[in-house]
């Protein structure tokens, strides 16, 4: 067995890495850009490697480097996870030309499956339904556009070499067409090195399920199982689990079956992934070959309790796999939620900064219930704009689909982050949504159920009236606490006031509490809610039970109440006397500044393109300039027909959220 491995990648994968080549008593060493040096994946390894600048083409993506930092620290194995050099051919052959061994396939199977043209081939040849399209290489816009209308709208536009969403666009019309193909091409350029585009027919209300493969160096390949992939947001993942709730047993070992020939007819070797598109009758396609581990691959690792980067590095050994497709099962239901440091309410744009606060649930394993967070942050570290907004990923295990979502509820309600635009909030409305946990899902689902974007989730009058009894029962307590704090309570109690008046997601609600030494209760409407908590005021969770039900919170203190956030609602709460609240009622309403006449960078990044100029007429709806934010670019349009009075930003810059990039007449 190897005694150091080097992880040519960063953040959460490389953390995992670690942790399972420390339990098999391996030494690891990591590697680190600039933008890197404190990152939590540096302190867990045994030793690092400083590689270069922030950027990834100048770093982590830089083969000579990574060749460098293992001969020098004397790795006898590297593991590139996932993104970067995972699927890189040249990097797998470079590695044996030194003697060290790559912990994924041979280099033949990458250069046969992680060219999507190539394994599209390969697997009609295998007898591998595969989507219709066009697998030959595209030389410009216009010939996309032609090749496009030829295969019929809508299309599916994908970086040969691409992964994670990276490189892909779907067009329905021909100036979709043009525009995807270039920054497709852009995209895959910087973010593989390979700017090689392809079009496919793309197949409309579809599931992504993908089924998870493993094979060593001796002619053993199974499936273990699948994942249903299908919760997506411009093609990234954002909701996975294993097994899926649509397959059934027959599908299921059909899709595996044709998973693993198409894995031995590319003689492959480790960890892989076999995608495919199923529609709604349990037709399936084959999408494309990962050669590499998946992100979302910890939901097979709890159904079945294979550890697949273990077995990676024992089949990169050389050794068999110690199980074969009769030895695997399938044991109760996992939940993959992807953290990513995106704002939801600003259409899911890229955020960065310091995370402030970082508090995961506790992670734990029973019998009954797992909770796993996979991560590679920490509180008071840095999110850069360089990388993946993906900074973790919440899984849990439970006997039954129900119950594993339950588990994923309570597990999201207890995640705290702070000083960042994140997902938490939308993750938290999805486990509530009917259509997900009735498992009626498709690729379309994010589409379909929040066209205008997320706007948080609208609390319902249950929830309105448990949220109401708990930030008056609070409330109550912190009046004590300032009323102790300055001196007015001695050795008796003050009288705080029975009744009060909530004000909440545009209601107020009118509540009485009667109080005594384990809790309140709250009267609303005549209903009697018991109210019992330890939370203390400054706490920034509080955990209640709240008419026998439990109930937990994420709270800010704001004038005259708190900011609460709940399953995925985020309110002001004002808790007031009826006489303030009768005053407050008279206020006028703050509106806010009026933008209409700017365009503001939605997020911070860095210009690409300016596509007008001063005193240009635009129209709604056309491109007026390009940034790249996380690997990703974002082209922003006209809302309104006007005409450019001045632009602010030229290619090249780096701008902060609300910066101003033009304005308008």
């Amino acid at each position: 067995m190897f005694k150091k491995i080097l992880i040519a990648n960063r953040g959460e994968i490389a953390c995992r890495v670690i942790k399972s080549a420390r339990k098999m008593g391996i030494k690891t060493v990591a590697v680190y850009s600039d933008a890197d040096r404190a990152a939590l994946h540096v302190k867990m390894a045994d030793e690092a490697v400083h590689i270069g600048p922030a950027p990834a083409n100048q770093s982590y993506i830089v083969i000579d480097k990574i060749l460098e930092a293992v001969k020098a620290t004397g790795a006898e194995a590297v593991h590139p996870g996932y993104g970067f050099l995972s699927e890189n051919r040249k990097f797998a052959e470079a590695l044996e030309a030194i003697g060290v061994a790559f912990i994924g396939p041979p280099a033949s199977a990458i250069e046969a499956m992680g060219d999507k043209i190539t394994s599209k081939k390969l697997a009609a040849e295998a007898g591998v339904s595969t989507v219709p399209g066009y697998m030959g290489l595209i030389g410009d816009a216009e010939e996309a556009v032609k090749i496009s209308g030829e295969v019929g709208y809508p299309v599916m536009i994908k970086a040969s070499a691409g992964g994670g969403g990276k490189g892909m666009r779907i067009a329905w019309n021909d100036d979709e067409a043009r525009e995807g193909f270039q920054s497709s091409k852009n995209e895959a350029a910087a973010s593989f090195g390979d700017d090689r585009i392809f079009i496919e027919k793309f197949v409309t209300q579809p599931r992504h399920i993908e089924i998870q493969v493993l094979a060593d160096k001796h002619g053993n390949c199974v499936y273990v199982n699948e994942r249903e992939c299908s919760i997506q947001r411009r093609n990234q993942k954002v909701i996975e689990e294993a097994p899926s709730p649509f397959l059934d047993a027959e599908t299921r070992r059909a899709m595996g079956e044709q998973a693993v020939a198409l894995s031995q007819a590319v003689d492959y070797a480790s960890a892989g992934t076999v995608e495919f598109i199923v529609d709604g009758n349990k037709n399936f396609y084959f999408l494309e070959m990962n050669t590499r581990l998946q992100v979302e691959h910890p939901v097979t690792e709890l159904i079945t309790g294979i550890d697949l980067v273990e077995q990676m590095i024992r089949v990169a050994d050389g050794q068999k796999l110690p199980f074969g497709q009769s030895d695997i099962g399938i044991n109760g239901w996992a939940i993959e939620s992807r953290l990513y440091a995106e704002d939801p309410y600003r259409g899911f744009l890229p955020s960065i900064g310091r995370l402030t606060r970082y508090r995961p649930p506790e992670e734990v394993a029973t019998e009954t219930a797992a909770v796993r967070n996979d991560t590679g942050v920490f509180e008071g570290g840095e999110i850069s704009m360089y990388y993946d907004p993906m900074i973790a990923k919440l899984c849990t295990w439970a006997p039954t689909r129900a119950a594993a979502i339950e588990e994923m509820r309570r597990a999201l309600d207890g995640f705290e982050v702070e000083g960042i635009g994140h997902n938490l909030p939308f993750l938290s409305a999805v486990m509530d949504h009917p259509r997900f946990v009735s498992g009626d899902i498709t690729t379309a689902f994010i589409a379909e159920e929040y066209p205008d974007g997320f706007e948080g989730a609208v609390p319902d009058t249950d929830q309105i009236a448990r949220i109401a009894a708990a930030a008056a029962a609070m409330h109550r307590v912190a009046e004590i606490r300032r009323a102790r704090i300055s001196g007015r309570l001695s050795n008796h109690e003050r009288h705080v006031g029975e009744h009060w008046v909530v004000c909440l997601a545009g209601q107020e609600v009118e509540v009485r509490i009667a109080a005594d030494r384990a809790g309140s209760t709250v009267t609303i409407e005549g209903r009697e809610l018991r109210v019992e908590s330890d939370w203390t005021p400054g706490q920034s969770l509080a955990r209640l039970t709240v008419g026998g039900a439990a109930l937990v919170l994420k709270v800010d203190e704001i004038r005259a109440g708190y900011r609460i956030r709940s399953r995925g609602a985020d309110l002001k709460v004002y808790v007031r006397r009826p006489r303030a609240a009768e005053l407050a009622r008279l206020m006028p309403e703050k509106l806010p500044p009026d933008t209409s006449k700017l365009l503001l960078c939605p997020m911070p990044g860095l210009v690409v393109k300016i596509n007008v100029a001063e005193g240009d007429e635009v129209q709604e709806g056309q491109s007026l300039a390009t940034v790249e934010a996380m690997k990703m670019e974002n082209i922003l349009r006209a809302e309104r027909r006007g005409v450019v009075k001045k632009v602010n930003a030229e290619p090249g810059a780096s701008l902060a959220v609300d910066d101003v990039i033009m304005e308008f007449e």
